[in-house]
């Protein structure tokens, strides 16, 4: 337990120092990503959480303190090559599909199928990606991508913890410390953003270790369990799927502004969401909560999703959009 607040504390610190260091980098090379309203915000800020994840995780393990096993190490080397793609792509920009492809691969690469069976890894595969994308979309808003991603850690290292996958455990504690590191500075108005190195690296290692979590169970189980750790991010797919062709904000933080909300309450209410969601999975895990549960949780999201749909901008924000119209 010491090296485990050790662990976290000293990557909560590393990343916070490196997001500040990287930031100035983002800021020279031109490597920005444009918010609300416009505003330029520089990214890099997922290379600190990288690389304070793998550092503090590699130097548990090969001092022998924490040791992560094949399995754990496999994922968190899985997921750096999958940051380096991450960040070529906030370089360069790189084709959405180069992404969900390079996600597929790592994701083929870190699934157990001596537990899962193949037709069960399959089906893994195709939801690390869809978590992993779906969590990178979270990074448009300030602040939001940690925020659940700091819950979703918590809750899936609960999982692991549990089923005394101590490796498991400690990654996801290093990681939720890593993130909460980049929040002091992504806090709204964010100062630097995730990037797809970091949104893409975090989303993978959450939706891998759940799905290694809840191996050897049955599919039904599973799929409860993973749905309601991950009820946020799904209601944020779903949003962008439906609106895709439509008009309008297309992401759950953009349909919250447009109602009103600071950004700060943004964060508040959908991560009181993905709080809500991560509980019902943690006690269905546990076997504390019938697995109807995440039944509930999904309706949960589906309404949400659908009067999100519906609604309409609030007073004010008509009046600022007429104004920025002329």
């Amino acid at each position: 337990m010491l090296y485990g607040i050790a662990a976290a504390t000293t990557a909560l610190l590393l990343s916070a120092v490196l997001t500040a260091l990287l930031r100035t980098a983002a800021l020279r090379l031109g490597v920005v990503d444009r918010r609300w309203q416009h505003r330029k915000v520089p990214l890099f800020g997922g290379v600190a959480v990288v690389l304070a994840t793998c550092l503090v995780a590699v130097a548990g393990d090969r001092t022998g303190v924490a040791p992560l096993g094949s399995g754990v190490g496999g994922l968190l080397v899985a997921g750096a090559v999958l940051a380096a793609l991450g960040l070529f792509a906030d370089v360069r920009r790189v084709k959405a599909r180069a992404l969900v492809a390079g996600t597929a691969v790592a994701a083929a690469c870190v699934v157990p199928y001596a537990e899962t069976g193949v037709a069960g890894g399959l089906l893994a595969v195709c939801w690390i990606v869809l978590v992993t994308v779906g969590f990178r979309a979270l990074d448009h808003a300030d602040g939001l991508a940690g925020a659940v991603g700091v819950v979703t850690a918590f809750g899936a290292g609960a999982c692991a913890a549990a089923e005394v996958m101590d490796g498991l455990a400690v990654l996801l504690s290093v990681l939720a410390a890593a993130l909460t590191g980049f929040l002091m500075h992504n806090w709204p108005p964010a100062r630097v953003g995730l990037g797809s190195c970091g949104s893409l690296f975090a989303g993978f290692v959450l939706a891998s270790a759940a799905v290694e979590t809840r191996a050897g169970y049955g599919l039904g189980s599973s799929a409860a369990v993973l749905f309601a750790l991950t009820a946020l991010i799904a209601a944020e797919v779903l949003l962008v799927a439906l609106t895709r062709r439509g008009t309008g904000p297309g992401h759950l933080a953009h349909r919250l502004r447009r109602l009103g909300l600071t950004p700060q309450g943004v964060i508040v209410v959908l991560g009181a969401g993905a709080f809500c969601g991560v509980l019902v999975g943690v006690l269905v895990h546990l076997g504390w909560l019938a697995e109807s549960g995440a039944l509930w949780v999904a309706a949960g999201a589906l309404i949400v999703v659908l009067a999100l749909l519906r609604a309409k901008p609030s007073a004010q924000v008509r009046a600022r959009l007429r104004v920025r119209n002329g």
